[in-house]
C-alpha cells in the first residue's frame, strides 16, 4: 500500500468490507474510521474489538490501531480492560442526560450571541444547508443528513465567534454523535429535527437571540427525550 501524506483517507473505492487507510496519520485516520463505526452501530455496544481483524480490515499494523483505542477510550466509546479486549461501551442513560444538560447550555449560549455576531453571508449559507438538510430528509438519506446536521450544529456554535466555547462544544459534540444518530431512530424525530432547524434558522435571521436561544435548547432536550425512550423500549 502507498501511502500519501497530503491524501485524504479514501475508504470509498475500498472493497466491501474493507476501508484501507491512505495517509500517513494513521493512529488519527484509524480513529476517525473506528468511531464512524461505532456511531453507525457497525460495532455494537458491548462488542469486543478484535485487534487482529481490524489491522487487517485497516491496513495497518497494531501501534497505530492501539492509539487509536486509546483515544476511543478517552471519548468514553470504547473501554479497556488488562490483558483482555477492548469493548465497545454501552450508553449510559445518567452520563447521556448529563451531556445533553451540558450541551443544551453550551448551544443556547452560543446561538443568543451568534444572532448578533453572524455576518449576513455566515446566515445564507445555514440558509443553503438548512434547504439541502430538507432534501436528503426528504430521500431518506439518514447517513448524509446527519454529517450534514452535525456541520450545521458545529456552524452554530461557530457563529458565536467564541473560540472557547467553540472547542468545549466541538470535545462535548464527539461524545454525543452516537447518541444522535441513535435518536434519528425514533418514528417521527427526524422529521421534528428538521422543523426545530429551520425555526432556529429563521430566529437568527430575524437576529432574535433569545427566541433562537430557547429555540436551540428545546431542540436539545427533544433529541435527549427521544434517547431516553429509545433506551428505554
Amino acid at each position: 500500500m502507498t501511502l500519501d501524506s497530503d491524501a485524504a483517507p479514501d475508504i470509498a473505492d475500498s472493497p466491501p468490507g474493507r476501508r484501507r487507510i491512505q495517509t500517513t496519520s494513521l493512529a488519527q485516520e484509524a480513529y476517525a474510521v473506528l468511531q464512524r463505526m461505532i456511531v453507525r452501530g457497525e460495532l455494537a455496544p458491548g462488542e469486543r474489538i478484535a485487534e487482529p481483524a481490524l489491522c487487517e480490515q485497516l491496513g495497518i499494523s497494531r501501534t497505530p490501531l492501539r492509539e487509536a483505542l486509546r483515544m476511543l477510550a478517552s471519548d468514553g466509546l470504547i473501554a479497556t480492560r488488562r490483558n483482555r479486549n477492548a469493548v465497545v461501551t454501552r450508553i449510559d442513560p445518567q452520563e447521556l442526560e448529563h451531556l445533553f444538560e451540558v450541551e443544551a447550555g453550551i448551544e443556547s449560549l452560543a446561538v443568543s450571541l451568534a444572532a448578533r455576531r453572524m455576518t449576513n453571508t455566515e446566515l445564507k449559507q445555514l440558509d443553503t444547508l438548512q434547504e439541502r438538510l430538507e432534501k436528503l430528509h426528504a430521500k431518506g438519506d439518514r447517513d448524509g443528513y446527519f454529517a450534514l446536521n452535525q456541520r450545521i450544529h458545529a456552524l452554530l456554535v461557530a457563529g458565536a465567534k467564541n473560540p472557547v466555547l467553540e472547542e468545549t462544544h466541538r470535545r462535548l459534540l464527539g461524545r454525543l454523535e452516537r447518541a444522535r444518530y441513535l435518536a434519528l431512530d425514533r418514528l417521527g424525530r427526524w422529521q421534528e429535527s428538521t422543523d426545530e432547524h429551520r425555526a432556529i434558522l429563521e430566529a437568527l435571521k430575524a437576529r432574535d437571540g433569545e427566541r433562537a436561544s430557547r429555540l436551540l435548547a428545546d431542540h436539545v432536550q427533544h433529541t435527549g427525550e427521544s434517547i431516553t425512550q429509545i433506551n428505554r423500549d
